[in-house]
């Protein structure tokens, strides 16, 4: 049978995007708990480094955006958001706990890999019934709503963290046991709140013809810039390192994730709104040029104390922006059937251009430092500022 269309005004539809943010939300206080301490640990296992930290966090990464690609165009032809999103959290969920028990790096890309996987199959999905959630002209608010709420659960978790292991005394694989709470509490939101929206039948939906549709030039164009800005754009496993590196203390380091995820959540909403009223390509250029700074102050101070809490408040910035822009951005270029498929070849490229820029940027700081590091990461995001602002000078609305 035939589902409504969304409409922005239905309370059924407004309940799914609170619902949606608060799966995030409780699933990212499962998540940043592990992982505001997984670089520390991962650095500090037998055989392990800095590269070896690059090589775990880019193949991992990429691996998740490209079953992105696999789900957005699986839940397309299904027309089934929900199921996917369902088998996502929950893959994730199961397999975070048991960090605890790594004892090699191997071990560790092992569980990665397998959180990865979780998180790729429930990405593009969620974002299409996300955005089929609420009309075009409210998804900048919509997507900065649902970061919102993720975000506020990256907050709380690496502040559980920190203070369990100071005032209960946990050790990190402790922490890691107790990420499977949250993660349960995610779940059963999941199951019992959020609705199907898609509103076509199954049977129409062919690949080639879909992926037609969607490669038209304005989105190849806005493809090639988050191309271009993704392959030299670190995660925070980086800012978090060069905490580190800064002498701080490693059970203090959640609260530089946490520093990250206050500043991510404190800008999300508001970039949204703003996005819709003066246009998201135009905020988007703002978080891009937020990474900028970021890289600039990795190159000019690496290792600074002062400047590594300066870093992860402008990366925070950077991240709320980027990520809430870019995904709001994808369905103004493709029709509501064919979203699935669309955020699929998005993630694609981002995973793919991630696995080379947390390699070379694992690289380069290890065998040459930390500033030559950024040097690569200034020289692309650079780049992609230049051609995203050229976009929006030649880009006429469709």
């Amino acid at each position: 049978m035939e589902q409504k269309p969304a409409d922005e005004s239905n309370v059924n539809a407004l309940r799914n995007v609170f619902a949606l943010g608060f799966v995030s939300f409780f699933t990212d206080v499962s998540s940043e708990m592990v992982f505001s301490l997984l670089p520390v640990f991962i650095v500090g296992l037998p055989g392990s480094g800095i590269a070896i930290l690059g090589l775990i966090e880019g193949p991992s990464e990429a691996l998740s955006n490209w079953m992105r690609t696999v789900s957005g165009v699986l839940s397309d032809k299904l027309s089934k958001r929900k199921l996917l999103v369902l088998i996502g959290y929950a893959l994730s969920n199961i397999v975070k706990p048991f960090f605890a028990a790594a004892q090699t790096a191997f071990d560790v890309l092992t569980i990665r890999l397998a959180d990865r996987v979780g998180k790729g199959v429930r990405t593009a999905p969620r974002d299409a019934l996300l955005s089929e959630s609420v009309s075009e002209k409210r998804t900048g608010a919509a997507f900065g709503l649902h970061r919102t709420l993720d975000q506020a659960g990256a907050i709380l978790g690496p502040l559980i963290a920190s203070t369990a292991m100071y005032a209960m005394g946990l050790t990190v694989r402790d922490i890691f046991w107790l990420s499977f709470f949250p993660g349960i509490a995610a779940l059963v939101v999941l199951l019992v709140f959020v609705k199907e929206r898609v509103s076509r039948a199954v049977g129409e939906y062919k690949f080639l013809e879909g992926l037609r549709e969607i490669l038209k030039k304005d989105l190849v164009f806005l493809l090639v810039v988050v191309a271009v800005f993704s392959l030299g754009a670190f995660d925070y496993s980086f800012v978090l390192l060069n905490a580190s590196e800064a002498g701080i203390d490693y059970r203090i380091i959640p609260t530089f994730y946490a520093l990250i995820n206050v500043a991510h959540t404190l800008i999300a909403i508001p970039s949204g709104a703003l996005s819709d009223k003066i246009g998201k390509e135009k905020v988007l250029v703002m978080g891009y040029g937020a990474f900028l700074v970021t890289a600039l102050s990795l190159f000019f101070f690496p290792g600074n104390y002062y400047f590594a809490v300066l870093m992860a408040i402008v990366f925070g910035v950077y991240d709320g922006i980027a990520n809430t822009m870019a995904r709001a951005l994808v369905p103004k270029y493709a029709r509501t059937e064919l979203r699935g498929t669309a955020y699929g070849l998005y993630y694609l490229i981002l995973g793919s251009c991630f696995l080379v820029s947390n390699i070379v940027v694992g690289v380069l700081w290890q065998s040459m430092g930390p500033s030559s590091a950024a040097v690569y990461s200034i020289a692309l995001s650079a780049a992609a500022i230049i051609g995203m602002l050229f976009f929006i000078l030649s880009h006429k609305e469709p």
